[in-house]
């Protein structure tokens, strides 16, 4: 395996840094507008085409297993080049960032797909079995299915966050599952859960309260549609390692905390078999994934990582009327 420090990272991806104006250069700033509403005039505005063009669909796949997309394409008989984004953990289809990134690709001539994870969005009531990030192969059958339902294109596959983490997983496992992919970019992925999971919770505590607040409210949809299943108890008193921990141990397959986080993790060998042109897009200024972890990762050839200063978490942010850094690279890249 092929290594490199984050120092070297950055200064090899120096002419395509990003440089935001002074006032969006810390980190904790770019992580904040990704999600919240300062945006959202400018994101509706940017994303109005995709919204009227969208529909929704429930996928049917294997195991019984359901998963909801919201599609939109445009009224052509052009067979469009195809997108599938993911968003991140207890996001959907509608977070800004992910609404961001869907509108000015389809503003760009692609035809979009937003998938949501399990329990993410309006799912919760598809399937009765608790979403985990290591529902990898759901996803893989899913992004197959798309492929097959909307044949002749040229499919791509970006993610943010968790999505991306899980779209570098597809990516590594594509060829095994017949699934064509033509390029993949990835933007700020989870790359060892531990490390993440240990800055949420020692780090800054506003983002462990964002997520927690979010899960939480997941759990109890999740518990009112499926009362005689499931009984989460007090967990409004559990950090998010114990909230994890506890969801874990109890319905699903994991023994411990530490085996599961390390069953989603990408570092090691775990992206080596990528033969699918990608590139991972991180900030070694993203307060909840260490960038520093991006040397641990495999290097086939097909993988191509660029480490910026700024960013943060899912940010990329120049200007609260512009599209993203991180949605401008995605689509250069689709279209190269």
């Amino acid at each position: 395996m092929n290594t490199q420090n984050i120092g070297e990272y950055v200064r090899q991806n120096a002419e395509q840094d990003f440089n935001p104006p002074g006032w969006l250069k810390n980190g904790h700033i770019q992580s904040t507008l990704a999600s919240l509403g300062l945006r959202k005039r400018y994101v509706e505005h940017c994303a109005q085409d995709l919204m009227t063009a969208g529909g929704e669909a429930v996928l049917l796949l294997p195991e019984d297993v359901k998963l909801h997309a919201v599609i939109s394409q445009r009224p052509t008989t052009a067979k469009n080049d195809l997108v599938i984004l993911i968003h991140g953990w207890e996001g959907s289809a509608d977070s800004m960032y992910l609404r961001a990134a869907a509108g000015f690709l389809f503003n760009q001539g692609f035809d979009v797909v937003r998938l949501h994870l399990r329990d993410h969005g309006p799912s919760h009531d598809l399937n009765r079995d608790l979403f985990h990030s290591c529902r990898l192969q759901e996803v893989i059958d899913a992004v197959k299915a798309i492929q097959q339902t909307l044949p002749n294109r040229r499919l791509f596959l970006g993610g943010f966050s968790l999505g991306a983490n899980f779209s570098l997983r597809v990516a590594a496992k594509a060829e095994n599952n017949q699934i064509r992919l033509h390029r993949v970019f990835a933007v700020c992925p989870v790359l060892d859960p531990e490390h993440t999971m240990d800055h949420l919770d020692n780090g800054f505590f506003g983002y462990n309260w964002y997520f927690l607040r979010k899960w939480r409210r997941s759990l109890r949809r999740k518990q009112a549609l499926f009362p005689d299943h499931y009984s989460f108890g007090d967990i409004d008193k559990m950090s998010l390692s114990e909230l994890t921990e506890h969801c874990i141990c109890r319905y699903s397959e994991y023994p411990d905390l530490r085996t599961y986080l390390r069953g989603y993790a990408l570092v090691g060998d775990v992206l080596a078999t990528i033969k699918t042109p990608t590139r991972v897009l991180l900030a070694a200024d993203d307060p909840i994934i260490p960038a520093k972890d991006v040397s641990r990762l495999a290097r086939p050839e097909a993988l191509d990582i660029r480490v910026t200063n700024h960013g943060g978490h899912c940010g990329y942010i120049a200007g609260l009327n512009q599209p993203s850094y991180a949605d401008v690279e995605m689509s250069k890249f689709f279209t190269i």
